[in-house]
């Protein structure tokens, strides 16, 4: 009998180890390895979830036209764009979702390609979306080098900025010119564009449409990743094309969410605060790792510290945090083999569990 697809461990299950040791300090692991917003969502969004008859019927896969107006709202107000909420712009059931089906669809629209590029150190779920749709999944270090022959066959191309989980901020425009030069869709995941440090939130459709997906998440921008929406907005032809095909599919964010996610969309002044939360996080945990020996520095964007492990062994890296600090971290190599010399923090306990690694940290002996 011939053996079918066995999925790989989730990355984040291969931790247990490092949480018993984390545990064993006096008020616990503090996990900092899964980026899972820990603070509240405004308040008039949560009670949006139970107002309304929202939840009687079927929601419309697409979203609601207040919904897709909202958030060409967000695109033109934060990221100085500006998209057709009605022909470029739909929801999603949270961005992994979209992440991990576009290949396949892409794959039934054009089945003459069957490659999927994505960042050499990224998000897992870009290649797994590759994989689940028979696909090649090719990792690139940079534009630049990508292989012209897998670029004549790629459906798309992933990039990813504020990116996961290093913080870098890349140039879009260079991105949208390579995909248009090639004839490969260039996908941008911009879920951490409110988080970005060194340069004002940006898209990639600052540099049009045409060619180009921009894919945006409320998980991270208003802690609502339990609500599970998102959006996608762009070329309107493949725009069309992935709303009707996932009408099929019946992927459709439930009815009370779509309306709160129309309050959170048009209220800035929660992310204002959220921004400052995760700076303030980012600068903490920065300082206190410096001083105990893994230097570390607040990346362009994001809430990810991306730290170079002593030696290159980020499992020794993560069991020392965790014996001396009660640290649970993430080994680089959950995000691909290029990233294995390093390790990622997430800023994501609320600031005394913070502080605590911190506190923790100053006393602790320095690794060896």
């Amino acid at each position: 009998m011939t053996a079918g697809y066995v999925p790989p461990p989730y990355p984040y299950e291969r931790l247990d180890e490092i949480i018993a040791i984390a545990n064993e300090q006096d008020g616990g692991a503090v996990d900092l390895s899964i980026g899972t917003p820990c603070d509240p969502a405004p308040a008039e969004v949560v009670a949006a979830l139970a107002d309304g008859d929202a939840y009687r019927g079927y929601p419309p896969s697409i979203g609601s036209l207040p919904l897709r107006q909202a958030a060409a709202r967000w695109i033109e107000r934060r990221l100085g764009a500006t998209v057709d909420a009605r022909a470029e712009l739909a929801a999603c059931v949270g961005t992994k979702e979209f992440v991990a089906s576009l290949p396949l669809y892409l794959a039934l629209r054009d089945p003459s390609r069957d490659t999927v590029l994505y960042p050499a150190i990224s998000y897992p779920t870009y290649e797994m979306g590759a994989t689940l749709a028979g696909l090649r999944a090719v990792p690139y270090l940079s534009l630049d080098e990508i292989n012209e022959d897998d670029a004549a066959r790629a459906l798309v191309v992933w990039v990813n900025s504020p990116a996961n989980p290093t913080g870098e901020l890349l140039d879009l425009g260079a991105a949208a010119q390579w995909g248009r030069d090639r004839g490969v869709l260039v996908a941008s995941d911009e879920c951490y564009a409110e988080f970005s440090w060194d340069a004002p939130p940006t898209t990639i459709l600052r540099h049009g449409v045409q060619g180009l997906l921009a894919v945006h998440s409320l998980s991270k921008r208003d802690n609502f990743a339990g609500a599970r929406i998102g959006f996608y907005a762009g070329d309107p032809e493949y725009v069309h094309f992935l709303r009707e095909v996932r009408k099929h599919a019946g992927l459709m964010p439930p009815g009370p969410v779509q309306q709160a996610a129309v309050i959170a969309l048009d209220d800035d002044g929660h992310v204002e605060r959220q921004r400052g939360r995760y700076r303030n996080r980012l600068e903490v945990l920065a300082t206190a790792l410096t001083g105990a020996g893994y230097p570390a520095a607040v990346p362009g964007g994001a809430f990810y510290l991306w730290v170079p492990a002593p030696g290159g062994d980020a499992w020794a890296a993560a069991r020392d945090l965790a014996a001396r600090a009660g640290m649970v971290v993430s080994p680089g190599e959950f995000y691909g083999p290029a990233g294995q010399a390093y390790f990622r923090i997430a800023a994501v306990q609320p600031d005394e569990r913070i502080e605590l690694v911190a506190a923790r940290l100053a006393v602790a002996p320095l690794h060896a």
